[in-house]
């Protein structure tokens, strides 16, 4: 997954986390570094470079974590605020900018500044609508939430001087009132009835009580929180110690207790969404958000159904190339019917131990030497490289049992911090081998690592443009990317090889990643808008991939608490491989694929009508 740990996993979340980048302070604050960066943007309408500055200020100021992540330190003390008072400060912001932006006639504007104030006020207007639903009342499941973000700072944020560490502690110091403001909202979800499906909240009790665990309550300076002043001795080590000891470990045992007596007992029994108070309209918001159309629940269903039937195709066809085939076809005294062929591959798959790691550094040294494949094969396909680099290491193991197998965390040169491929080393059972080339490519390069680093390092964008995220074009983007491993390697699709999926076993996980993602648009609109039973979602993915169990019943709960989230990936990626389709018929032996791809990643992440627009031109200018 996005930009990037996942979001927090729950569609009112998801609107909390945009209308924090849309909320902010008063408008008028504007500091020297962000004019700086406009100047250099060279925006040529000053009252939207006025408006373009405040809007990248108030987010930092109201996101401070996010602020750090970008290189910008200004906040790197701070927490952000959940009160009712910073959410209402936040939305006010957000109407003043919406009008200020609507003043402005579109008609006098150049292309860049045109382009980017649909953007911007597309996006205050999203954060506009989602408020009217009350998303912070809503603020963590079982994959996401403060249990998850706050133990991970010591490892996300910048630890290098002095002053860095004294930030850290200033925030170690402020956990308990954000903690405190989340337990508020979720009361205030309680009495107005808008509470999330208990299944999605299973394991946040637990999660918060391995955080006020006795022996961190006992011993300190065995906490995660503690882990920059291991071994120390100072008087910020002994400021770290009692904010742990007194603020922090204290508030994540209220979290619990309030979790197990008072907030699960009042969630709601139902998986769907059109349940829930304002569901319907939350729902339709959520996919016009996520898959950036005005698609249906029923079109982006029956679009699933059509991707599965087609990948289903394919997938047999590669088990009949597979070595078990060769194997199994002496046995048979006649071919079985396909889906007693498809389950019997699939169980094979599942159960065959030389596909699982039994060793955590065997499976991570596996991944590295997949990445390193794979930087070798880029310039094929891309001219155009971030000079950021990016690491694999382990998935924290703190909720690490609800996580999938990896996740992509953003990095930033202006503060030093390096982006990472995060895997999740927990239950190596339920990880297989034939998954992890498909999923370096999306979560690494050329997928969420090139795309997301290179929307960084862009020279001749208003900033601003690295805080608007469309989950289409992001998680669209790396889909396609996947499919890319076709195209490298020794022996590439164009030479009748299957690139770096070099066994039908690879290929295979290949295609059942693919297949995964078409499933989402069947049982996340089965789910939430056709009446299907968690039951039913969970049979229909074990019918139809290869995923574990155990990750097929964490994808289940992922969709009922992220609604409409899961959608964009396959619609993106459709519409990608639909235009590049169209370049190849178009341009003929013209088509260059690797200035295709700069044309998709040069101007930072676009909602796919914007981005349509941009390649249909390109095709002309070079028909």
């Amino acid at each position: 997954m996005p930009k990037h740990a996942e979001i927090p996993a729950v569609f009112a979340a998801l609107a909390f986390s945009i209308a924090s980048q849309a909320s902010g302070v008063q408008p008028q604050v504007v500091s020297p570094q962000i004019t700086d960066a406009v100047t250099q943007a060279n925006v040529r309408h000053p009252e939207l470079g006025a408006i373009f500055d405040e809007y990248l200020d108030f987010t930092r100021r109201e996101s401070p974590v996010w602020a750090t992540l970008q290189g910008d330190l200004r906040f790197n003390d701070k927490l952000a605020d959940a009160s009712p008072g910073g959410v209402q400060r936040r939305r006010n912001v957000t109407q003043v900018l919406i009008q200020r932006l609507e003043a402005i006639d579109e008609a006098g504007l150049i292309e860049t500044d045109r382009i980017d104030r649909a953007l911007l006020l597309r996006q205050l207007n999203m954060s506009e609508q989602w408020a009217a639903y009350y998303p912070e009342q809503s603020p963590m499941t079982s994959r996401a939430g403060v249990q998850f973000e706050l133990p991970e700072l010591p490892d996300r944020v910048p630890m290098d001087t002095a002053k860095h560490q004294a930030d850290y502690v200033a925030r170690l110091e402020a956990i308990p009132t954000l903690v405190d403001q989340h337990i508020q909202q979720m009361r205030f979800g309680m009495n107005a009835g808008r509470v999330p499906a208990k299944v999605v909240m299973e394991g946040t009790v637990e999660q918060c009580k391995q955080i006020a665990s006795n022996d961190a309550l006992a011993d300190p300076t065995t906490s995660p929180f503690y882990k920059p002043f291991v071994g120390t001795e100072s008087e910020l080590a002994a400021r770290a110690h009692a904010a742990i000891a007194d603020g922090v470990l204290p508030a994540f045992a209220r979290m619990a207790g309030f979790l197990e007596r008072e907030y699960i007992p009042a969630c709601r029994d139902s998986i769907a969404a059109s349940d829930a108070r304002d569901g319907e309209m939350i729902y339709a918001l959520a996919l016009q958000q996520h898959t950036t159309t005005n698609l249906t629940p029923d079109e982006i269903h029956e679009i699933g159904v059509g991707e599965v039937a087609r990948i289903r195709a394919e997938m047999l066809d590669v088990i009949r190339t597979s070595p078990w085939y060769a194997e199994k076809t002496g046995q048979w005294a006649g071919e079985p019917d396909e889906q007693t062929l498809f389950s019997e591959f699939v169980e094979f798959l599942r159960t065959d131990p030389s596909f699982y790691h039994t060793d955590p550094q065997a499976l991570l040294s596996e991944y590295r030497a997949i990445a390193k494949r794979i930087d070798g094969e880029l310039a094929r396909l891309f001219r155009l490289l971030p000079m950021a680099p990016y690491g694999i290491r382990p998935l924290p193991l703190l909720g690490s049992e609800h996580a999938p197998n990896g996740y992509y965390y953003q990095g930033s040169l202006d503060a030093g911090l390096p982006a990472n491929f995060v895997v999740n080393i927990v239950g190596l059972d339920q990880r297989p081998r034939y998954e992890m080339i498909a999923l370096t490519l999306h979560e690494a390069m050329p997928g969420h690592h090139l795309q997301i680093a290179l929307a960084q390092e862009l020279e001749d964008q208003h900033p601003f443009r690295s805080e608007i995220q469309f989950t289409a074009f992001e998680e669209g983007w790396a889909l396609y990317c996947e499919r890319r491993g076709l195209e490298m390697g020794e022996h590439p699709i164009s030479r009748g090889g299957r690139g770096l999926y070099e066994n039908s076993y690879d290929d295979f996980g290949r295609l059942t990643y693919e297949m995964w993602r078409a499933c989402r648009l069947v049982v996340d609109t089965g789910m939430h808008a056709h009446g299907w039973t968690r039951d039913r979602a969970v049979k229909y993915m074990r019918e139809n991939t290869a995923l574990s169990y155990a990750n097929i019943d964490s994808e289940i709960n992922r969709y009922i608490g992220w609604p409409g989230q899961a959608c964009g990936y396959k619609i993106g990626e459709l519409k990608i491989r639909e235009w590049r389709a169209h370049a190849e018929q178009a341009l003929g032996d013209a088509f260059d694929i690797r200035e295709f791809h700069e044309v998709l990643l040069s101007n930072g992440e676009l909602p796919l009508d914007l981005l349509e627009m941009r390649v249909m031109r390109w095709v002309e200018s070079r028909r």
